[in-house]
């Protein structure tokens, strides 16, 4: 995965998304969950490459950023809990694939327990 639309394609292959851009500015796509419209991922070019910011569980943050140099501190988002995923083709795309899934499950609607 190395351009926008493969990414934007993928994120809008997860279970009731869909495409924004809210800053009235092409560059910048957010991916929203329809139900809560929480954004799962920020889409931008920057520095001649395509980017995608994020979520992340505090446990893996560091791990990818350790495993891959391309993911690093999200740029303009909270760098405690997103990542900047540079796509410069050297991160395999199934692990792409797999923080982008799992910033969908970290940002979507909380299921509650029912009380007995």
């Amino acid at each position: 995965m190395t351009t926008r639309k493969e990414a934007i394609a993928y994120c809008l292959t997860l279970k009731d998304t869909y495409e924004d851009y809210p800053f009235h500015d092409p560059n910048w796509c957010v991916i929203r969950h329809r139900d809560n419209r929480k954004v799962f991922a920020w889409i931008f070019n920057k520095d001649n490459y395509v980017w995608i910011n994020v979520k992340c569980d505090s446990e893996w943050r560091d791990f990818w950023r350790q495993t891959f140099p391309s993911v690093i501190p999200a740029y303009h988002l909270n760098k405690e809990h997103w990542n900047s995923v540079i796509l410069d083709g050297t991160i395999p795309e199934m692990e792409i694939q797999r923080m982008i899934s799992e910033s969908y499950d970290l940002t979507g609607t909380k299921k509650h327990k029912k009380k007995i």
